[in-house]
């Protein structure tokens, strides 16, 4: 970030009078007892002044080229580059660092600072960032649109069919102004490592991190009885809300499952260990009925209630589909006459049979299979398949699979269960898996003729590594883990164990479930 600053702002017009809203019931006028002796009513001068300060922060901060190192000057006034965030002071031009905030404003007795990454305020005196209504607001506006005008409210984010573009939530949602990162573990209360790796997936999922700290379901408001999108509602809070490490207990996400009338549930209902892959279709599904408009109360009463598929409701914008769900397209083409039939269908994740790729000719010989090669087999390599063409009759054609619409959060599930016999067994191939994965090539778009084209979409296919879920051991008492990815580093939760892990760590695990982000949603 720039090293310098102008101590007002240039050319100033005489500033507008900022008036303070009037206080609502149970909401703090001030962020802080100190931050009162600013804007307090009776110093409307230094009020003034105090706010036009901070709309210079935001400038600086907001219009200029984003750039990863942050820059400050040493007390000999030389350029000093860090990685680490910096702060503006709101009462004079200095910029520093974290240490030299403190001598900053020891030497001033200046107490009330900006930060350089995301505008928020810090308060020396309470040693803390605070939530000022008046200065918070003025944030909010210049790093959703860029400047100080007001903007939409997240709360009609998704009412409002302009603002369901992930984009829009994105540059909506700002990183937590405290201390608190999500990083938890969550107990295991029985046999429920299966259920705490895919809510540990979800908790550092981005989309649905926002939607939840957004207020995208209203649980005061809500109707539905033991709803699941209240309990993660309320793991969500907890999670980002709190300035706490201890590990948390997901007893109302179980019950919730426990109490549904639903038969396809009573398997969950004990304390045997699930598959997580068959957890994390469950508990998508529930979310989709509840924040999608679905007749879930009708469904819970039917006892022959089925689990619906998402192609069903192809036009759903609810969080889960949004976030989760794409288009797959089958090309059957008939090796007589070349009839072409083509149909498109949802899906929720892609599933990767290990046990048949690895069997398969262009395989064979290979001491490790890779993600890309088995993405290969699955949907650039077409393959002989039953079908009585309409045209001809002849039954000889080939069919071919490709991706026609990309998630924005990838979900792939590395089969490593297999029955057979009658008997469940577990595939313990490895399977090398890349920090980034370009889907493009695997698009029915790929095939077009236009590179132009075909490399602008090629940008927007790109997806990074977020979560790892892990089958450790054999299939009767094995464990489930996972790894998540928290900026630049990557963490292993353990039920409420959490350590740091490395890369290298995280790509040498035996991967069950893979979870990848679009790079474009950043």
């Amino acid at each position: 970030m720039p090293s310098s600053r102008p101590t007002t702002p240039a050319t100033p017009a005489s500033p507008k009078t900022f008036k303070i809203k009037e206080p609502q019931p149970g909401v703090p006028l001030f962020g802080c007892e100190h931050m009162q002796m600013l804007l307090g009513s009776s110093a409307p001068d230094r009020m003034n002044r105090t706010i036009q300060n901070y709309r210079t922060c935001l400038r600086v901060i907001f219009e200029n080229t984003p750039i990863v190192p942050q820059t400050s000057k040493t007390q000999k006034g030389q350029p000093f580059t860090s990685l680490t965030p910096n702060y503006l002071c709101l009462q004079c031009s200095a910029t520093t660092t974290e240490q030299g905030r403190i001598e900053h404003g020891t030497e001033t007795c200046h107490r009330f600072y900006v930060e350089s990454r995301n505008g928020c305020l810090f308060c020396q005196m309470c040693d803390d960032f605070i939530w000022d209504p008046t200065l918070e607001d003025l944030r909010l506006r210049k790093s959703g649109k860029g400047s100080f005008t007001r903007k939409r409210k997240l709360d009609d984010l998704f009412t409002d069919p302009v603002k369901e573009d992930p984009r829009f939530i994105s540059t909506n949602t700002v990183e937590a102004p405290c201390r608190a990162s999500g990083i938890r573990g969550i107990y295991n209360m029985g046999a429920t490592c299966y259920m705490n790796v895919i809510l540990q997936c979800f908790v550092h999922n981005p989309l649905l991190r926002n939607f939840y700290l957004g207020d995208g379901h209203q649980s005061g408001e809500c109707s539905y009885k033991n709803c699941m999108s209240c309990a993660m509602d309320d793991m969500f809070q907890d999670f980002y809300a709190q300035e706490t490490t201890t590990g948390y207990s997901a007893s109302n996400i179980l019950a919730s499952f426990w109490l549904s009338k639903r038969k396809a549930y009573e398997e969950l209902a004990s304390n045997k260990e699930q598959d997580a892959h068959e957890f994390f279709q469950f508990l998508t599904e529930e979310l989709h009925e509840i924040n999608g408009g679905g007749k879930l109360a009708e469904r819970e009463s039917s006892p022959s209630s089925k689990r619906v598929k998402g192609d069903n409701d192809p036009g759903c914008k609810c969080i889960v589909h949004q976030t989760f769900y794409g288009k797959l397209q089958s090309t059957i083409t008939c090796q007589a006459c070349g009839d072409v039939n083509t149909s498109v269908e949802s899906f929720l994740d892609l599933s990767l049979g290990l046990d048949v790729l690895s069997k398969k000719k262009s395989l064979k010989g290979s001491s490790a299979l890779s993600l890309q090669r088995c993405l290969d087999e699955e949907y650039i390599r077409p393959e002989r398949c039953e079908y009585t063409c309409h045209q001809c009759g002849t039954q000889e054609a080939k069919k071919q699979l490709s991706i026609k619409s990309l998630p924005n959060v990838l979900c792939i599930q590395l089969k490593r269960f297999k029955q057979n016999n009658g008997l469940a067994s577990k595939i313990d191939t490895k399977v090398s898996f890349p920090l980034k994965l370009e889907m493009f090539p695997f698009t029915n778009r790929a095939r077009s003729q236009d590179s132009k084209q075909n490399y602008e979409l090629a940008r927007s296919c790109t997806y990074d590594l977020q979560s790892v879920v892990v089958h450790v051991g054999n299939l009767e008492t094995g464990h489930y883990v996972s790894y998540s990815r928290v900026g630049n580093q990557w963490f292993k939760f353990n039920d409420h164990n959490v350590t740091l892990a490395s890369k290298s760590q995280v790509l040498n695990e035996q991967a069950f479930l893979l979870f990848y982000v679009v790079r474009s949603l950043a």
